[in-house]
C-alpha cells in the first residue's frame, strides 16, 4: 500500500507535470511575473467556470476576504456576523479593519452557520454577514440572502473551502459557491481543491462598480500608475501560480468528483457504527448519494461521539494514518478574540464539535486499499 497522505499534492502533480513545467518555463522566459498574460487568462477562465462577471486575483485567501470588506466601504465599529466554528482568517480580517466581529453558532450536521443564530445577532450596527462554506459545501444561502435583503446587509461569502460546489436554490436554480452574495472570496492555498504551488486567492462579484473599486485596492489603490485613488494594498497573484491554476482549473470538476467518490466509500464503510457520525450534505444525504453536487469535500469530517476522539487521533498517527482536528478551539475562546459579549450558552454546537470532529485523508489520489485500511483502523479502534 502506498503511504497515506493527508493531501497528496505530489501524486496530483504527476498527472499535470508536463503542462505545468512547460508553462512555468514560458513564464521564466517571458519574465512577465506580475499581472502578466497568464494571470489575465486564468482570470477569464475562472469567470467562465463560475459564471460570474468579475474575478479579481490576489495574493492569498485572507487578503481576498479583507479586500472584499474594504471594497464594500465598511467602517470602524460596523458589526459583521460570522461563524464561530471556522479558521481564524475569517474573523482576523474583521478585527484588522477595526470592524466588530460577531461570532455565532453553527449547525450540528453541516457545520455551517446557524440561520437562527444570525437572526438573533442582528442589531442596528450590523452591516454584513460572512457565511463560511465550511469543509466544501455552501451554507443555507436561500435563508442568508433573505435575511440580508430584509435587514439591508451585505453578504460576503468565504469560499476558501468550497470552490466548485453548487448551491441549488428553492426555485431549482443552481449557482456556484462564492457567486451568490454581493462578493465572494477564495483561497488557492496548495491543499485546496483548486490549489496553486504557493499562496494565491481571488475575489468574485457581479457588481461592476464594486469590481472596479477592488481592482484598485489590490494594486495600491492605483488605476493609473502613481495615481492613488483609493486606499489600497499590495496583493497580486503572480504568473507562476496562475499557470498552475490554469492547468488545474479544467480538471476541477474531476477533482471534486474523485473526492465525492472517496467520501461515498468512507461513509458506506462507516454505516451501522453508532459512535461514528458521517458528514451530512445540505440536502440531508448521509450516504453521499451518487448525484450529489452540493459538496466538494475539501475535508471529510466525522464526529466521534463516545469520547474517544483524542485517543483515536493518537492511535491513527501511531498507525500511519494522518488526520486533522479542524478546529480544536472555538474562535470565541481564542485569546485574540475573547469578548465579554459572548456567552458560552450561545455556542452549544461549536463547543461540542470541537470535542468530536476529526478529518480524514481527502484528496484526488486516494485508492480503495488506502480507504479500506483507514476505515478498518478507525472501526477497530472505536469498537475495541
Amino acid at each position: 500500500m502506498k503511504k497515506i497522505q493527508m493531501v497528496d499534492l505530489k501524486g496530483q502533480y504527476q498527472a499535470i507535470k508536463e503542462q505545468v513545467n512547460t508553462s512555468i518555463s514560458n513564464v521564466l522566459e517571458t519574465s512577465a511575473f506580475i499581472n502578466g498574460p497568464e494571470v489575465h487568462a486564468f482570470q477569464a477562465a475562472l469567470e467562465d467556470y463560475l459564471v460570474v462577471k468579475h474575478v479579481i486575483p490576489c495574493a492569498n485567501g485572507t487578503d481576498a476576504l479583507q479586500i472584499a470588506m474594504m471594497g464594500l466601504g465598511l467602517k470602524s465599529g460596523d458589526e459583521v456576523i460570522t461563524a464561530d466554528f471556522t479558521f481564524a482568517a475569517t474573523v482576523e480580517v474583521i478585527a484588522l479593519l477595526q470592524l466588530t466581529p460577531v461570532l455565532v453558532d453553527v449547525e450540528p450536521d453541516t457545520f455551517n452557520i446557524d440561520i437562527s443564530a444570525i437572526e438573533k445577532a442582528i442589531t442596528s450596527k450590523t452591516k454584513a454577514i460572512v457565511p463560511v462554506h465550511l469543509f466544501g459545501q455552501c451554507a443555507d444561502m436561500d435563508a442568508i440572502l433573505e435575511l440580508a435583503e430584509k435587514h439591508n446587509l451585505y453578504v460576503i461569502e468565504d469560499n476558501a473551502q468550497a470552490i466548485g460546489a453548487n448551491h441549488t436554490f428553492k426555485n431549482g436554480k443552481k449557482q456556484k459557491a462564492g457567486t451568490m452574495g454581493h462578493v465572494g472570496s477564495t483561497s488557492f492555498f496548495p491543499s485546496k481543491n483548486l490549489g496553486c504551488y504557493g499562496d494565491g486567492g481571488a475575489i468574485f462579484t457581479n457588481d461592476d462598480g464594486l469590481a472596479h473599486t477592488i481592482r484598485g485596492i489590490v494594486n495600491h489603490g492605483m488605476y493609473e500608475r502613481y495615481h492613488h485613488d483609493v486606499v489600497g494594498v499590495n496583493s497580486r497573484l503572480d504568473s507562476i501560480q496562475a499557470v498552475v491554476l490554469r492547468a488545474k482549473l479544467p480538471k476541477l470538476d474531476a477533482y471534486c468528483n474523485a473526492r465525492r467518490e472517496a467520501a461515498r466509500k468512507y461513509s458506506r464503510a462507516f454505516e451501522g457504527q453508532p459512535n461514528i457520525i458521517v458528514p451530512k450534505t445540505v440536502n440531508g444525504c448521509t450516504g453521499i448519494c451518487d448525484t450529489c453536487d452540493c459538496h466538494v469535500f475539501h475535508q471529510y469530517t466525522l464526529k466521534i461521539t463516545n469520547g474517544k476522539r483524542d485517543a483515536l487521533v493518537q492511535y491513527l498517527n501511531e498507525n500511519g494514518v494522518p488526520c486533522g482536528v479542524y478546529y480544536p478551539i472555538p474562535l470565541h475562546r481564542q485569546k485574540a478574540y475573547i469578548d465579554d459579549r459572548y456567552n458560552e450558552a450561545d455556542f452549544p454546537v461549536t463547543n461540542q464539535l470541537v470535542k468530536e470532529v476529526i478529518s480524514l485523508p481527502m484528496h484526488t489520489e486516494l485508492d480503495d486499499e488506502q480507504i479500506n485500511f483507514i476505515t478498518n483502523t478507525i472501526i477497530g479502534f472505536i469498537n475495541g
